[in-house]
């Protein structure tokens, strides 16, 4: 017998918010120690912590600069402040009763654990409206790493919050469209944006495979496309004035900056005039096709026109910065430039799972399947340059993944369980680190609570340090910091990597000039600070021999950071 709609409709919900306590809960149990001290797992969840901090003790809404990082007056953050809302509300209902460290503690584990399970139920529905197993499928998505780990207690960037909108705009991709559907699509894609651009081209994507289901007339695509035509300039002119940032006239597009705004608003006439085409009456498919390639083409066009840094977001970082510190960035590295372990991790599971929707969607010839299996392509093609894209192409690949699973049962067990390890993306990174096993670190971190706890029992003052220890210093102490791994912070970034790498006398000098207090790093950044530098007389490597200058005074606090203060002039 087949079962209600409405029972099964809290269905899906329900094994998510079951897979969510369990998994969460196990999470917080192992990172406790951490999680306790509010230090959070990456470094933009430490500065997006003090973001909301910085809100709440009175900053502005619309200033989102970070004033004790970089030059004077502090650095114009690229984000906007749409990420900061729930957690920010989480710490103010809850501070009444827990205090204010507990309510920042309740947040940072609440709010990746709501995103978790919007993730997972919204993978269930995608599942059951193509016809895969909801259950596996959801069980599967719970698994699936890398997307896992942007729901990891403490996770409150903004990367969890875009991943759940992609799921939330191919959720009403699929099945018999409706105005509604159209809106909330809308809704979506200008959250996405507003929050950050990493998503861009599934966004673009997606938009496309609205449009292409008008064109081939899919029950209801009509009515879709009229919500989203209608509702995307509507909602994107909302949003340019409730999260115009201080730093919407930064000439850059890395964020929702004006011109990036302005970029999109011309191209929302795209899909708004393809909704006026379509209310103008019946058209044939060549005349739909037809004036969707002009209007695709007016977009791209307006957006390149208007926009064309949006090509390289990270034109503008310093070739020095560029070379030193962005290529190494794990999730931004490309995929064939990356360690092999990582970009197994990375990108296996999303590569199983396009290769099973590919080979479902031309078997049962379904246009939902070809519309997720264009979004894994997207997010595939992403993961080559970025390995970012792993986290959306991973998501993805559960329900098609699924329904192996259940093909593979009436095949004998053998061909069951291989597919269960084909689909289980937590066994890629295993499988990675048993094939290519890790270095062994270099010293202690320099980010533990009690490290950082060091740092901040100093008088207050400015601190230079390797960004990574920056960003954490930045959130756990009442220090500015001259340099953090933020792309807009040429100057201060530059200093600093000028600084290690310089010979002790110039160092002095730029220490001076930039008013530094302290000086910390890592045992670790330490050896490859020196390997970098190209004098053997630089800091760095002085450092790395036990070489003291005399304007560096030791602090007794420990190898994990080292640390001294600046001696007064004589």
């Amino acid at each position: 017998m087949e079962t209600s709609r409405p029972r099964y409709a809290w269905r899906d919900p329900g094994v998510a918010l079951l897979l969510t306590v369990v998994l969460c809960g196990a999470w917080t149990l192992r990172d406790w120690h951490d999680l306790a001290a509010l230090r959070l797992p990456d470094t933009d969840d430490m500065v997006r912590l003090q973001q909301i901090r910085d809100w709440l003790a009175g900053q502005s809404f619309g200033d989102l600069a970070q004033h004790r990082l970089g030059p004077v007056p502090g650095l114009e953050m690229h984000w906007s402040r749409l990420a900061d809302l729930v957690p920010a509300a989480w710490i103010v209902a809850l501070t009444p009763w827990l205090g204010g460290h507990g309510a920042a503690l309740a947040a940072v584990i609440l709010w990746p654990a709501s995103l978790f399970c919007a993730a997972l139920a919204l993978t269930g529905a995608v599942a059951r409206r193509l016809g895969a197993p909801p259950a596996t499928a959801t069980l599967l998505a719970a698994l699936a790493y890398p997307a896992t780990s942007l729901f990891l207690p403490g996770r409150i960037d903004h990367h969890g919050l875009q991943l759940v909108l992609i799921l939330l705009l191919v959720r009403v991709l699929l099945g018999t469209g409706s105005f509604r559907a159209g809106a909330v699509a809308a809704l979506a894609v200008t959250a996405s944006l507003v929050i950050g651009l990493e998503t861009l081209p599934l966004l673009g994507v997606a938009g496309a495979a609205l449009v292409l289901l008008w064109v081939a007339d899919r029950p209801g695509s009509r009515d879709r496309l009229l919500g989203f035509g209608f509702v995307l300039p509507i909602a994107l002119a909302g949003a340019g004035i409730l999260f115009r940032t201080s730093g919407w006239s930064v000439p850059a597009c890395d964020g929702f900056t004006g011109l990036l705004w302005r970029a999109v608003q011309c191209a929302a006439i795209a899909p708004m005039g393809l909704a006026l085409f379509a209310v103008a009456g019946p058209r044939t498919a060549r005349a739909r096709a037809g004036a969707a390639g002009i209007a695709g083409v007016a977009a791209a066009g307006a957006v390149l026109l208007l926009a064309p840094q949006c090509l390289d977001p990270y034109g503008e970082v310093d070739p020095l910065l560029a070379r030193l510190w962005l290529a190494e960035v794990g999730e931004a590295q490309p995929l064939f430039g990356a360690p092999p372990a990582n970009a197994i991790a990375y990108a296996g599971l999303a590569l199983a799972g396009l290769i099973a929707s590919l080979a479902i969607a031309r078997r049962r010839r379904e246009a939902g399947w070809w519309v997720v299996a264009a979004l894994q392509f997207t997010a595939l093609a992403i993961t080559l340059f970025q390995l970012r894209g792993a986290y959306a192409g991973a998501m993805l690949a559960a329900p098609a993944l699924a329904v192996t699973i259940g093909a593979a049962r009436a095949r004998g067990p053998f061909a069951l369980v291989a597919a269960w390890i084909a689909a289980t993306g937590i066994l890629y990174p295993i499988a990675a680190t048993a094939i290519f096993p890790p270095r062994a670190a270099a010293g202690p971190s320099c980010t533990t609570p009690e490290s950082l706890a060091r740092l901040a029992a100093l008088p207050p003052g400015h601190l230079l340090a390797p960004l990574d220890l920056g960003a954490y210093a930045l959130a756990a102490t009442p220090h500015a910091v001259l340099a953090a791994p933020y792309h807009r912070n040429n100057p201060g970034n530059r200093a600093m990597y000028d600084f290690f790498l310089s010979q002790p006398a110039q160092s002095e000098a730029i220490a001076r000039a930039w008013g530094i207090d302290y000086v910390a790093f890592c045992p670790d950044d330490l050896d490859r600070f020196a390997r970098e530098a190209r004098d053997p007389r630089s800091l760095a490597a002085g450092l790395r021999a036990g070489s003291i200058p005399d304007w560096l005074v030791p602090i007794d606090g420990g190898d994990a950071p080292r640390t001294y203060r600046l001696a007064s002039r004589h």
